[in-house]
């Protein structure tokens, strides 16, 4: 099959260079990856991956307090283990995506 057309698109730089970068230590070539999408499409009729709207967080007064417990249980645990990300980063995140 000749490979004559060509795709373009506008996305967030950051998210390209971070994508690429994986890419790159996969060896892959974003082209690969963007003709298997395709074909995906193709051979599926839809595209190969769930679609949905994220759930809405629940606030405070939809919540049980067995909820509220069992979160607030999960986060100390994941603080004393360390698993967690400094607040900064959290905010730089969310700001990235909404603002």
């Amino acid at each position: 099959m000749v490979k004559n057309a060509t795709v373009s698109a506008r996305i967030d730089e950051d998210i390209k260079n971070q994508a690429e970068e994986i890419l790159h230590q996969l060896g892959i070539p974003v082209s690969v990856v963007i003709n298997t999408l395709y074909h995906q499409i193709i051979a599926r009729n839809g595209v190969p991956f769930s679609l949905t709207l994220p759930r809405k967080p629940k606030s405070l007064g939809e919540i049980t307090k067995s909820e509220l417990d069992a979160k607030l249980q999960h986060s100390y645990e994941q603080a004393c283990s360390r698993q967690g990300r400094p607040l900064d980063d959290v905010f730089e995140t969310i700001e990235r995506k909404h603002i």
